[in-house]
């Protein structure tokens, strides 16, 4: 007892010293910051926050196994899969973006969930992590050459879109980067706040709730949809809203789905858009431990049923190791379901250009050479 006594001192300075260690490193400028003032108040009005967070449409628990968080937590931190990470370095294309014709309508997957895209004339670049995909440094490594793609590649941005604010997505030292190259922003509700604290200025951001459209010069509309997953970059989850959007221009309409589980907003969605061109849709990173917030390989046929798009490209995949899953397993699937439902399924290596007026364009499966 005298020596418990004797060492309390020293471990409530320990505690003391570790909770400001971990206060100081969660307040750094990458983590962004909460809402707040007319952005909370006008956050506060949405019909999809509630009781001092953003829900789902439908009930949406975070773990969906009877595992404890302790034992999912181990499981992700430390159970061993065959194959999470290829072989040999991923097979890419390195595509000059800034020498692509401006008449040309092309979509450029940069690897995981970022993408470029230019249509009618106008550029627009979606959740670009480019340099990492955590707060910890060294925590979440890349695939050998899939990260070719940096923010010195990209061509000016007429509109950055971010589907939410998860670290995969929302890429502090990307989007600081790219700041002098970036026309505007356009986010779900909340998000603009952290890239006001980043030096963007109030009048290049665009934040949407779901149903809400942002109308764009020369005949474009984005509309912010749902999304069935989470929001947050550090200890407070929920506070942002997380979305799909659709993309309108002149000549096509695009979904870009996001993450997210599956729902039945989906059927929504096609009946209010019944003609979607090209639906990028995520493939990967799930769990049956969290299938609620990400698409499980058996849902996707079923998202592309409700969507009924004329063409499907996924992402979320080949870049990082987020889910327990072999590393081209969310691919291969795709592809057998792709076959077997009979949708049209793009393919693309990082960095080959999607034509998006030939709707002949085929690609093989590249993730073969990986393994």
């Amino acid at each position: 007892m005298k020596r418990l006594k004797k060492m309390l001192p020293i471990l409530i300075c320990a505690v003391l010293l570790l909770s400001a260690a971990g206060l100081i490193f969660v307040n750094q400028p990458k983590f962004g910051r909460s809402p707040r003032g007319k952005r909370l108040e006008r956050i506060e009005r949405s019909p999809n926050y509630r009781d001092g967070e953003f829900r789902n449409l439908a009930p949406t628990p975070q773990l969906t196994t009877d595992k404890s968080f302790g034992r999912m937590l181990f499981d992700f931190l430390f159970r061993k899969v065959d194959r999470l990470r290829p072989e040999a370095p991923v097979p890419v294309v390195k595509t000059d973006l800034k020498a692509l014709p401006a008449d040309e309508n092309v979509l450029v997957w940069l690897g995981h969930s970022a993408y470029f895209i230019r249509l009618d004339g106008k550029t627009f670049l979606v959740d670009p992590a480019l340099l990492t995909a955590s707060p910890l440094p060294f925590s979440v490594e890349p695939f050998e050459g899939a990260d070719c793609y940096k923010p010195s590649d990209m061509p000016h941005i007429d509109y950055l879109i971010i589907t939410h604010d998860h670290w995969d997505h929302l890429d502090h030292q990307t989007v600081t980067r790219l700041k002098g190259r970036v026309g505007r922003v356009i986010a779900p509700l909340g998000v603009g706040e952290h890239f006001e604290r980043w030096g963007f200025s109030a009048e290049q951001i665009v934040e949407l709730d779901w149903y809400e459209a942002a109308r764009i010069s020369g005949g474009f509309r984005l509309t912010a949809l749902p999304a069935r997953h989470f929001s947050g970059r550090g200890l407070k989850r929920n506070k942002t809203l997380w979305a799909s959007f659709m993309l309108e221009s002149p000549s096509r309409t695009i979904y870009l789905g996001g993450d997210s589980g599956y729902g039945t907003f989906y059927r929504t969605i096609a009946d209010k858009f019944p003609l979607i061109d090209l639906a990028v849709l995520e493939n990967g990173q799930y769990s049956e431990d969290w299938r609620h917030i990400h698409t499980m390989p058996d849902e996707l046929p079923q998202t592309v049923a409700d969507l009924r798009p004329l063409r499907v490209l996924t992402v979320h995949h080949a870049k990082f190791a987020l889910g327990k899953h072999e590393w081209d397993e969310p691919l291969r699937k795709a592809r057998e379901n792709a076959r077997d439902k009979a949708f049209r399924l793009l393919t693309p290596r990082i960095g080959e250009v999607v034509r998006l007026d030939d709707e002949g364009q085929e690609f093989g499966p590249w993730w073969d050479e990986a393994n």
